[in-house]
């Protein structure tokens, strides 16, 4: 089946941003892919690029984070590996301390799943409203009981203008905290005052969501200055909520172009300049949120 897929592009080596990040800065969302040492799920739309083994894509993460200036991480699942946790989980492992993971799990996961992700430090399940993928929100909803007593979160890649009036009065019900992934993926031709980005913003600002600053690249091109007032609105709203994530190694590009992750901080840079601001996205906040 690998011979009919198309091979995801293998990533620029990342620049050093334009300014130094405070210590233990975190990349909240990267994801993990090897060679092949791990076994591929059999319903993925691209492999990772040719070539290079577990070890090799461990060598280039940390080169990556290295020239970010980040000493934390969150290695997010990828569903190339659908529910095979492994290749996320070993890396986890053989990164150490300052790393976290994000999981995928199913609907009908039993209380064993959970103790073995908590375990092994990871700290959410992942639910694809998007692309689609194992986990439903009706599954997400169930098991949420059951993660918020081991200190995990959900964590949600939507789309704003779909999605977020029909599910904002079950987040609000949540007893577990949610995460929504790459700011929620509005559409930037409705603009920010599109109602389901404005309910984003208002959940944001009451508590009851965090959100990723991250994949702007997969919104609008270079300089991605597009988002900036998308992101500026979120500010506003609760930089207590908030986190940074480079997305690499920039897995499903569609029509999206392969960023230089230097260049993806710096955009975040762009709009967040206060050094308080810095402390609390960067490290303050992924700090209690993945129990660093």
């Amino acid at each position: 089946m690998s011979d009919i897929l198309p091979n995801a592009g293998m990533p620029p080596v990342t620049s050093k941003p334009k300014i130094s990040l405070p210590p233990n800065a975190c990349d909240t969302h990267v994801h993990m892919v090897a060679g092949p040492e791990f076994p591929l799920w059999d319903g993925r739309v691209e492999n990772p690029a040719p070539g290079v083994d577990f070890e090799g894509w461990l060598d280039k993460y940390r080169q990556h984070i290295a020239a970010l200036g980040c000493d934390r991480g969150v290695i997010v699942h990828s569903i190339l590996y659908g529910t095979d946790n492994r290749v996320t989980i070993e890396a986890v492992k053989r990164l150490g301390n300052g790393f976290k993971g994000v999981g995928l799990l199913p609907d009908d996961a039993t209380d064993r799943d959970i103790a073995g992700f908590a375990d092994a430090g990871i700290k959410a399940l992942r639910l694809n409203y998007v692309h689609g993928g194992v986990l439903s929100w009706d599954g997400a909803k169930k098991l949420a009981p059951r993660l918020a007593a081991r200190g995990m979160h959900i964590q949600m890649l939507l789309n704003t203008h779909k999605h977020m009036a029909e599910i904002a009065d079950d987040i609000r019900a949540l007893p577990t905290p949610l995460v929504i992934d790459h700011m929620g993926w509005p559409d930037l031709k409705q603009g920010p005052d599109e109602p389901g980005f404005e309910c984003l913003r208002q959940l944001l600002s009451e508590g009851k969501v965090f959100v990723k600053l991250s994949a702007l690249y997969r919104l609008c091109p270079p300089p991605y200055d597009q988002a900036d007032e998308f992101v500026e609105r979120l500010l506003a709203a609760n930089p207590d909520g908030l986190l940074w994530g480079s997305d690499w190694p920039h897995l499903m590009l569609a029509d999206a172009e392969m960023p230089d992750g230097g260049a993806v901080m710096d955009t975040f840079l762009r709009s967040v300049t206060r050094t308080d601001h810095l402390q609390k996205i960067l490290v303050d906040t992924p700090e209690k949120l993945f129990d660093f």
